[in-house]
């Protein structure tokens, strides 16, 4: 089973430069729990609801100054929509996430893998994945 029939294809994204505040509200709207960081469309990032609440709040930021850049993850995980769901699933879980940012082959972002994604396709890959993530969280 490829990526592409399990990913997420509506993929809500946020400029680096926007601030924390935005993307919170925008996480909170849309039920979502990360937001890819595009700059002219290209991926330059990840921010999720952990960096919002355990980085930025624990640290003092202010959500309506602080651009996302400032607190984003810039070694974003990614993946093709061609790969396979368990070489996904298998760098999922050694690098401990819950998601995976799904990109072209010009880095643009087309939809978002996450580990209930993969519930739909694998209970035992998507529980393989849950396991990596836990244990370091």
């Amino acid at each position: 089973m490829r990526v592409s029939e399990l990913m997420s294809k509506h993929v809500e994204a946020i400029a680096p430069d926007k601030n924390i505040r935005l993307a919170s509200r925008w996480m909170r709207d849309n039920n979502i729990g990360s937001l890819p960081v595009v700059n002219d469309g290209k991926l330059v990032g990840i921010v999720t609801d952990r960096d919002i609440s355990c980085f930025a709040v624990a640290m003092g930021r202010d959500p309506s100054s602080t651009p996302i850049e400032k607190i984003m993850t810039t070694d974003v995980a990614t993946c093709y929509d061609d790969d396979d769901i368990t070489d996904a699933a298998h760098q999922m879980e050694q690098r401990h996430i819950r998601r995976l940012a799904v990109i072209d082959h010009d880095n643009k972002v087309i939809g978002l893998l996450s580990v209930d994604d993969l519930a739909r396709g694998s209970h035992e890959l998507a529980g393989a994945v849950l396991e990596a993530a836990d244990a370091i969280h």
